[in-house]
């Protein structure tokens, strides 16, 4: 080799110091605001106030260099690059992901073309280095994951508690569907594969394979204004959440699409469809995902703090209000009724009582109301006041979904029920009984009261997924893609997120 000393010439000669010391300096001056972009920056200089970046790096806080090597750029890059130039097909611009600038350097370093100022070769070494990692993450973790994190989005949207200098106490909870998140880990998944495997390979692995992704994306090549671009990128992302919690295809699930404001329940062979009335600009219903658990027929009503300060405190006294809407007033600790006209709305609004309304006919959650669990105090249920489901814009309640139909969802939701328990929910919900049985049990019990007492709790076994959800490009109850309003104007709040990547 020395021999060939000679030879060498130092323009075109790697130094693996200069190398960290430009890409620190990139990390530096990158204020990409993506977790792709955060965990970028956290891997090329390691920073002691970061630790949760601590997985993502040796013990020693060194890292590895993962597209650069002593022979120049790995191959991979060009995988990576080809993959990038599929970009239009999802409506994202090349240049949120760096590619001509990729490009630029890819060729100065296979025609070694050098100089002393800005493109030495480890100057350059450094930047492609710096920027197919990050490229490469925003793409893996956009693909598999979205390119929008809902929960930082939605829990973080509407105020719900302001302190004395109008400082947020509190925000509104809205989103709640289960699906995996991106961390460190993935982070470095990504960096293996590239060292290690066939990063083209695994990039046709993460994309998004569901039906209604692949719908999107036709009709994206479709779209023909500005707007409707706008709503299926913002659905095509919505997808990507899903793609990891999907909605089940088989076995009984219930869907409730907001925007559409309907309720399906889908069975094996056919789909229950009805009426929804959903939460209020205000009081926004919460997308989430859960399963029924129980029935409860003719439940009591237990008022939220909420409506308690805001629409049942200043009533404080008046015997007749709460007589008239059949409002009992109950102390927290000792669970003792007490008078209306013995508490005042300071004492009602310090949550140390508790207000209730009987069960049964004019409650306001009807005659019967489905549970299951969320961290919203949400659920669907029967109404008092059916009109409102005639409305166009049915977006009234305080956040739970009233149901047009009842009955029939009760019916769905029990497996292979007894015509005598179907008997007994329509009973005490005041439905005409439809066995023997059932007309015998009403013609000799004529105090409505005790046929509401007929039953009460009902389990749900199996449970039945249900998913609350908010897509402004779903399918009908014969599964035909439609368009439906914005009602919570979040297709706007979701474009505002995805500005990063759009041309």
């Amino acid at each position: 080799m020395e021999a060939f000393s000679g030879l060498k010439a130092p323009a075109f000669v790697f130094d693996a110091n200069e190398i960290v010391r430009h890409l620190h300096a990139m990390a530096d001056a990158d204020g990409g605001k993506t977790q792709a972009d955060r965990l970028t920056r956290y891997y090329y200089k390691p920073d002691g106030r970061h630790r949760k970046a601590d997985s993502i790096l040796h013990k020693d806080n060194s890292y590895v260099m993962v597209w650069v090597d002593r022979m120049g750029v790995t191959a991979q890059a060009d995988s990576l690059v080809a993959w990038l130039h599929g970009l239009a097909d999802i409506g994202f611009s090349e240049q949120a992901f760096l590619v001509a600038d990729i490009e630029r350097d890819l060729q100065r370093m296979r025609s070694l073309d050098f100089d002393q100022h800005k493109n030495t070769i480890n100057q350059v070494a450094a930047r492609l280095e710096y920027r197919l990692t990050k490229a490469c993450q925003r793409y893996c973790i956009g693909q598999r994951f979205g390119f929008v994190n809902p929960y930082r989005v939605f829990n973080y949207l509407d105020v719900e508690k302001e302190d004395s200098l109008h400082r947020v106490v509190k925000y509104r909870g809205l989103f709640d569907i289960e699906m995996d998140l991106p961390d460190a880990a993935y982070f470095v998944q990504v960096l293996d594969k590239v060292r290690h495997d066939s990063l083209s390979a695994y990039l046709h692995q993460i994309q998004p394979t569901s039906k209604y992704y692949n719908e999107l994306k036709d009709m994206l090549k479709q779209s023909a204004t500005a707007a409707d671009r706008q709503r299926v990128l913002c659905n095509m992302e919505r997808a990507r959440w899903h793609r990891h919690q999907p909605i089940a295809d088989e076995g009984k699930r219930i869907v409730v699409n907001i925007p559409s404001y309907h309720l399906y329940a889908y069975g094996p062979d056919s789909v229950l469809e009805m009426r929804v009335v959903c939460g209020a600009l205000k009081t926004k219903t919460p997308q989430l995902s859960s399963s029924i658990e129980y029935m409860e027929v003719n439940p009591q009503w237990v008022i939220p703090m909420s409506i308690i300060k805001n629409e049942v405190a200043h009533r404080a006294g008046n015997s007749a209000y709460f007589a008239s809407h059949r409002y009992h007033i109950y102390n927290r600790e000792s669970n003792q009724e007490v008078s209306p006209s013995a508490v005042s709305a300071a004492m009602l609004n310090s949550g140390k009582y508790r207000v209730a309304q009987e069960g049964g006919r004019g409650n306001s959650l009807g005659r019967i109301v489905f549970r299951f669990k969320n961290r919203f105090s949400v659920f669907l249920h029967d109404t008092s006041s059916p009109g409102a489901f005639q409305n166009v814009s049915r977006a009234i309640s305080h956040g739970c979904v009233r149901v047009s139909k009842p009955f029939e969802l009760a019916e769905f939701v029990l497996d292979a029920p007894e015509e005598w328990l179907l008997d007994r929910i329509r009973i005490a919900m005041g439905k005409t009984p439809q066995t023997d049985k059932g007309r015998h049990y009403v013609s000799t019990h004529e105090d409505e009261k005790q046929r509401q007492k007929l039953i009460g709790y009902v389990p749900v076994k199996p449970r039945v997924p249900l998913y609350i959800i908010y897509n402004t490009l779903w399918y009908d109850k014969d599964g035909v893609l439609q368009s439906w309003p914005d009602v919570y104007n979040y297709d706007e709040v979701l474009w505002q997120n995805l500005q990063t990547y759009v041309e």
